[in-house]
């Protein structure tokens, strides 16, 4: 394995490096006054976000997550999507790398027929809409797709769709045009055949936006919608792939969407620990600086190992996904996501603890921050989800020489 940085990954992250630092940091604040004047339910875009769009892509920064379209591969990509979670409200928006737009974008390029592609990918990879996808339910445990409950019934000509979602990140967005909806097509199928994917236009008649769900009492700008399909008809030829194929399109959608956030997730951490960093250096307790107590200076090393651990473990799923494929690297994509999501928590735990009360004010990012990474261990699937196909790989491993000799 070799995790050495191409000359073309080395361009792109200085070039990334210098946008961040002239452009991305600076709009901040801008970001955040505009989203604190116009109110928690007010969903509309600052500005500023298309305003980075625009000097993104006329610097070349523009869908790098995407190999068809950038030309990188993911370990090239790894470290700039790292470099997007230092900011990660606004970079990745800016870079049109975003969730939940970049697993909707792979699942389309991947299934999508050619008028699928020209009416919904094209103006997605351009960054001219937004999207959303609604798999979720409130009323079932949905880390077990096999729960879902929303029903998607052939009827002629088109599917009737009834059901409730949540978590739809991004439907409350007024630029969200289209949904990507999983549900029941066939409850007399196989368990794993009952479940298709549809494509739903957000505006068809029906679709009902109850809400937008807060995660720790901050509301995103994008929203996590709850919505209420009733009676919603549209197109058979709306339907990804063939009808039953919905798991094998989540597991496609879902294997590099769940890396993407761990690669975005160490840049937090790298954040966080540079601003805890910062913090000790500079305030006094005890007659010196916080960097000097032991117990603070013992912080500062768990956070270094961990995010160094973590980005070690990222590199190799994303290099194992480009040399076998994302089957081949299921295993190593779930460690890592049940990994980094904890340790970026750790790390911005850490660094709340040394900012004192200031650290949970919104005069810093690390409590919004938290908040959004400690719903990370539940989306894209929970720890524990992970953790149950980590053992099971692992139970059903074939001995080593090793292992067979020392326990003959």
């Amino acid at each position: 394995m070799d995790f050495a940085r191409s000359a073309k990954a080395q361009d792109y992250h200085q070039r990334l490096t210098d946008f961040m630092t002239e452009f991305v940091f600076p709009a901040e604040h801008s970001y955040d006054q505009y989203r604190l004047e116009a109110g928690r339910d007010d969903h509309t875009v600052p500005p500023v976000v298309e305003e980075l769009k625009k000097l993104a892509k006329d610097r070349g920064l523009w869908n790098l997550f995407l190999p068809s379209e950038s030309g990188l591969t993911n370990l090239e990509y790894s470290p700039l999507a790292e470099l997007s979670g230092w900011s990660m409200e606004l970079a990745p928006e800016a870079l049109n790398c975003a969730a939940p737009d970049t697993g909707n974008m792979e699942t389309l390029h991947l299934f999508a027929t050619e008028q699928q592609s020209k009416d919904w990918l094209e103006p997605l990879l351009n960054g001219e809409i937004r999207s959303a996808f609604a798999m979720t339910e409130p009323a079932v445990a949905s880390s077990d797709a096999r729960n879902i409950e929303t029903t998607m019934l052939r009827d002629g000509g088109d599917y009737v769709i009834n059901g409730r979602k949540w978590w739809t990140s991004g439907a409350n967005d007024p630029r969200c045009k289209i949904l990507i909806v999983m549900g029941r097509t066939n409850p007399d199928a196989a368990s794993h055949q009952q479940q298709s994917m549809i494509l739903v236009p957000i505006d068809t008649p029906g679709v009902n936006i109850l809400r937008s769900l807060p995660v720790f009492g901050w509301q995103d700008q994008h929203g996590h919608a709850e919505i209420v399909f009733d009676n919603v008809r549209v197109p058979a030829s709306n339907l990804l792939g063939e009808e039953g194929g919905g798991f094998a399109i989540a597991q496609a959608r879902l294997g590099p969407g769940r890396i993407h956030h761990c690669m975005r997730a160490i840049g937090v951490a790298e954040r966080a620990l540079a601003l805890m960093v910062d913090r000790v250096n500079k305030r006094i307790a005890f007659g010196k600086p916080l960097a000097e107590q032991g117990v603070v200076q013992q912080q500062v090393a768990l956070s270094r190992n961990e995010i160094d651990q973590a980005r070690l473990l990222c590199e190799k799923a994303a290099w194992t996904i480009d040399q076998h494929g994302n089957k081949e690297a299921r295993n190593q994509v779930a460690m890592i996501k049940a990994v980094a999501p904890q340790m970026a928590c750790n790390v911005l735990d850490r660094a709340i603890q040394v900012h004192g009360g200031a650290g949970v004010t919104d005069d810093f990012p690390l409590a919004r921050l938290y908040g959004w990474h400690r719903a990370m261990r539940l989306f894209d699937g929970p720890d524990e989800v992970h953790m149950r196909s980590i053992a099971r790989a692992e139970l059903g491993r074939e001995k080593s020489a090793l292992a067979a000799a020392v326990t003959k």
